[in-house]
């Protein structure tokens, strides 16, 4: 009776080394998974970078640019409020 016994723990031992090990496949599987995830992310992540950069750039030049245009609109502001007055 003790023979049986022994071997039904032995199965249930096998039984739980077994299931410990294709958990740790699982496990390896998922970080895999995981890191490709990380990766395609950073990528994204420089593109978008990239993108906000040559954006912010724009937007210095149109910055610029309106500046530079920014004293011939107030003198036209100028000239309307003159026009205002006289009516």
């Amino acid at each position: 009776m003790l023979v049986y016994a022994l071997i039904a723990l032995c199965l249930v031992l096998i039984g739980i080394a077994g299931l410990q090990f294709s958990y740790l496949f699982y496990i390896d599987r998922m970080y895999q998974e995981r890191r490709k995830y990380l990766q395609a992310l950073e990528q994204k992540c420089a593109n978008l970078t990239a993108r906000l950069d040559e954006a912010e750039k724009q937007a210095a030049d149109l910055t610029v640019r309106l500046a530079d245009l920014q004293p011939e609109s107030a003198l036209e502001d100028d000239a309307w409020a003159d026009v205002i007055e006289e009516r």
